[in-house]
């Protein structure tokens, strides 16, 4: 990966599409869960992950799990490839002499990936998080109804935030693109990209750790420097480094799902910023509401990550474009 060999861009971006797209179908209903948990304010709808799994699958059935994996399958393509493929680029820019990268340099070159993959990640996590948690307002919604009586219908979101209530929210299901369509009309391509800030601050951290952790890892098992790694000890290398950089995010991600949501739930906060989104979360629910859903992340981002680098490591990409030459 860092060595003198060309990179191939449209490999390493097939790569990078298959391996999201396999990734993502596997681990999207615990994705679902780790945003639900990290919206809930208060007393939640949800005790943990598995009660959210099985409050989902009782509630909206086995495919209300992956509300929003169109949006994710759609777009986890590019932002995979851009981010793997912009790894290697940049690996490859910094190399000097084919020497070993430095721990600054391969930091570096994890900034720039991080960087660059929020093109696609933001709208996309942006579109994602509103059907994800469309189960939950719609819960939290019946719930609150339940103990305060008909006076809780009578109440009303904040200005800029129309909400459904009640029944209403649980029998309404939002489409991506009706969602996408009513941000650009009313706010422009600015509202796809809302909390851009946020995911920048939570996605460049994550790839500065992640791609030297799993680049050292990976090296272990490779028996030469050009050498790839065998496909278990990339997988491996792939989980461990992934979920040890999503744990360490885990508040970046907690105040970008929270920025990122347009509606919230009757008595929810809804926040101005980073700041004072981090201020509200400190004040209201303590520092441990920082680390909501990092378990579930973790189980995310491990398996996604390992299967990424893979299949990235295998060559699948490679494969294909050599068949049609």
């Amino acid at each position: 990966m860092t060595g003198k060999k060309k990179i191939s861009l449209p490999a390493k971006l097939i790569n990078g599409g298959i391996a999201g797209l396999v990734g993502v179908t596997c681990v999207f209903p615990i994705d679902l869960a780790k945003t639900r948990l990290q919206n809930q304010q208060g007393q939640g709808v949800y005790s943990g992950m598995r009660d959210c799994l099985v409050k989902t699958i009782r509630s909206e059935g086995f495919f209300g799990m992956y509300r929003g994996a169109a949006v994710n399958l759609t777009l986890v393509t590019p932002e995979k490839a851009i981010k793997l493929a912009a790894n290697d680029f940049f690996r490859q820019l910094l190399t000097q002499d084919g020497k070993k990268l430095t721990l600054v340099r391969e930091m570096l070159a994890g900034c720039g990936a991080g960087t660059c993959q929020v093109v696609v990640t933001s709208p996309m996590e942006m579109l994602k998080i509103q059907l994800q948690d469309a189960g939950r307002l719609a819960a939290h919604q019946q719930k609150a109804l339940r103990q305060d009586g008909p006076a809780a219908s009578t109440s009303h979101p904040p200005p800029g935030q129309p909400h459904a209530s009640g029944s209403t929210a649980a029998s309404q299901r939002p489409s991506a693109a009706l969602i996408a369509r009513d941000l650009l009309r009313t706010q422009g391509l600015a509202g796809l990209y809302k909390g851009l800030g946020a995911t920048l601050l939570r996605d460049v951290p994550f790839s500065i750790i992640y791609f030297p952790l799993f680049a050292n890892i990976n090296e272990l098992g490779q028996k030469q420097h050009e050498e790839k790694a065998s496909f278990l000890h990339s997988f491996m290398s792939g989980c461990v480094a992934g979920s040890v950089a999503a744990v360490a995010v885990t508040p970046l991600d907690v105040l970008k799902t929270r920025i990122q949501t347009l509606k919230k739930g009757l008595g929810e906060d809804t926040y101005n910023g980073i700041i004072d989104c981090a201020r509200k979360v400190w004040i209201h629910e303590g520092p441990a509401a920082f680390m909501k859903g990092a378990g579930c992340r973790a189980l995310v981002i491990a398996p996604l990550f390992g299967i990424a680098q893979g299949v990235y490591f295998i060559g699948i990409g490679e494969y294909i474009l050599g068949f049609f030459q």
